[in-house]
């Protein structure tokens, strides 16, 4: 698992939004991040496409935690209210694995607890570690 948790480590996109990894075990993973400014759109609300790299960040290492590289074939969100509070965080979850695909289910939660996104991912397992 530390090799999994190291290699998702390496992702600067995840890094340069202060994305952290609370949690990792085989087919699930946690991560938060602490929303600013700059994450905010035109009409002062968490932009979309923060709440949706939020989800797929936890998807990623969560479909990578077996050590068997895997990347998305399919990935949609959907947004259920907008975020309060200062911190974004999202838990996945693995419904299905076989040797080729995965299918996992991400909750996004805001700051003070309420669900503002369910995100769903299938990931295609290329049978090399990661």
């Amino acid at each position: 698992m530390d090799a999994v948790v190291a290699q998702m480590k390496k992702d600067a996109f995840a890094r340069h939004l202060g994305l952290e990894l609370l949690e990792v075990l085989p087919g699930r993973a946690k991560v938060t991040m602490k929303v600013t400014d700059d994450h905010r759109n035109s009409v002062g609300m968490v932009h979309g496409g923060v709440i949706f790299t939020v989800a797929d960040y936890a998807f990623a290492v969560a479909c990578n935690s077996h050590g068997v590289l895997a990347v998305a074939v399919n990935c949609n969100i959907c947004y259920l209210r907008p975020p309060s509070g200062d911190t974004l965080t999202a838990e996945a979850s693995e419904v299905s694995r076989s040797r080729r695909l995965g299918t996992y289910t991400v909750s996004v939660m805001d700051g003070e607890g309420n669900q503002v996104a369910l995100f769903q991912g299938m990931a295609y397992r290329k049978g090399q570690e990661s």
